[in-house]
């Protein structure tokens, strides 16, 4: 068993192997919690969520960082603007961050720090940098001297001579322009936190790169994100990690964009969907299967009809757990999954094409039924239940069939109830005879997308 990946700073494909022999360690990039999650925030959680699932089947004992990011520019930024504290704002939005990882099936991390509260660590980084000659204080800024470290921006594979690298404000004192800063002189009005070389803040990228150093160690598995993070976030975190003396990341995986008319989908382009608003409208376990399914290093091109497509989908799967319980009973998961399912998670998280067998799984299975073999079709539905436990979809799942509150699973009860109301009637019309009526609704029905099945314990519906 072999899982491959492919690697941003190798440019390939590599098989795996974890640094500790049957153990898994994954630091993500988690929210910058200046505003309440659209959906292309959401798809990295779900990406890496699979990810960590698909190793945990696999037998390897997983450690999942995901940070918040709780003190940062825009933060302060709407602070001002909303003249409220910045940890209120923070607390609001990391609080919606969670509740829609939670609604959407996403495990919660084995640990979720956040950068205030880790300070003293960023100073420690800090001072090592500056003992080894790689960092340097200035009018109260601290900065990574970029030209002290030759490997820099291997990893988005630029030339230094070429780069512009992103300046904030009141960062003065600079050797190089290119240095970035690792913390920030404090500015009247802003949060800071003392330091030897003054009060100020941290900058966004010591954050994380302290943090993996705190959880994770000088080494560990995988640093993941999205693809928008390679530069200058994640170039810097190497660079500071890797200078300080860390190995820090074997592997650096990113997953690709939600977009919107070709762009990323983003509140500053003013194109984002917010997750509330789109659980008003849709189930969790569909949002999760639009989201989840493609593969993660695949963009996304969001739309109402591609969600619409998804929702079908999905629906198909559910039909089919549904008749086969109906008829045999609970089925529990099968202990592993079909072969072909495990070679397309084993080729870089292939869920598009372990998603094929998922579908391939049902029409046996619904093949099965309706030729009465309920045993083979109990086997389809075991194996059926390992694929979906892997990606986050069994909807027999405690999480999914816990009878959540949500909008979404409110509406899917009112539609159920009035699909059934109009089955009653048509029930009703078939029992006094009037079988030209009860044809007429059943043609209605199925017009509208739903399929009517008959059957000794009365009709079912399901969608087409």
């Amino acid at each position: 068993m072999t899982i491959r990946l492919y690697d941003t700073n190798a440019r390939r494909i590599r098989d795996f192997t974890p640094l500790v022999p049957g153990c898994v360690s994954i630091y993500l990039c988690g929210a910058t919690v200046q505003a309440a999650p659209h959906i292309g925030h959401i798809r990295s959680g779900l990406n890496f969520d699979i990810m960590r699932r698909w190793f945990a089947h696999r037998g390897y004992d997983v450690t999942f960082v995901r940070n918040v990011t709780d003190i940062d520019d825009k933060i302060i930024t709407k602070s001002a603007e909303q003249n409220r504290p910045w940890w209120s704002i923070g607390y609001e939005n990391e609080t919606a961050f969670n509740a829609a990882y939670d609604a959407l099936g996403c495990l919660r991390p084995t640990y979720e720090p956040r950068a205030t509260g880790h300070i003293p660590e960023m100073i420690e980084m800090m001072r090592g940098l500056i003992e080894r000659g790689h960092a340097y204080a200035a009018d109260g800024n601290v900065y990574f001297d970029v030209r002290s470290f030759p490997p820099y921006l291997r990893l988005s594979h630029q030339e230094l001579d070429n780069l512009l690298q992103p300046s904030g404000e009141g960062e003065t004192g600079k050797r190089d322009p290119r240095d970035f800063a690792m913390w920030k002189a404090a500015k009247e009005g802003e949060p800071s936190w003392e330091t030897p070389w003054g009060r100020g803040r941290p900058g966004w990228h010591l954050e994380c790169s302290a943090m993996a150093h705190k959880y994770l160690g000088a080494a560990f598995d995988i640093h993941g994100g999205g693809i928008d993070l390679i530069f200058p976030h994640h170039e810097n975190e190497i660079a500071q990690a890797k200078a300080y003396g860390d190995d820090f990341a074997a592997y650096w995986t990113h997953n690709a964009w939600v977009t919107m008319s070709g762009e990323k989908m983003a509140k500053s382009l003013g194109n984002s969907v917010l997750l509330t608003e789109m659980l008003t409208r849709w189930r969790p376990i569909v949002l999760r299967y639009y989201l989840g399914t493609p593969h993660y290093r695949s963009m996304i091109e969001y739309s109402e009809e591609a969600l619409r497509e998804a929702e079908s989908a999905f629906a198909r799967i559910e039909g089919f757990i549904r008749r086969t319980v109906e008829r045999t009973g609970l089925v529990q998961p099968a202990p592993a999954v079909p072969p072909a399912f495990a070679a397309a998670m084993d080729d870089d998280l292939g869920v598009p094409q372990a998603l094929a067998l998922v579908h391939t799984t049902v029409r046996q299975g619904n093949a099965a039924l309706t030729a009465g073999d309920k045993e083979s079709a109990a086997a389809s539905l075991a194996e059926l239940r390992a694929m979906l436990g892997v990606l986050g979809l069994d909807p027999l799942d405690a999480h999914w069939s816990g009878g959540g509150t949500d909008r979404g699973d409110d509406l899917h009860g009112v539609v159920d109830s009035l699909v059934r109301l109009v089955l009653d009637q048509r029930q009703a019309a078939r029992a006094r005879k009037d079988y030209a009526t009860a044809d007429t609704i059943r043609d209605q029905l199925q017009h509208s997308g739903l399929t009517i099945e008959d059957t000794p314990s009365g009709a079912r519906w399901s969608m087409a």
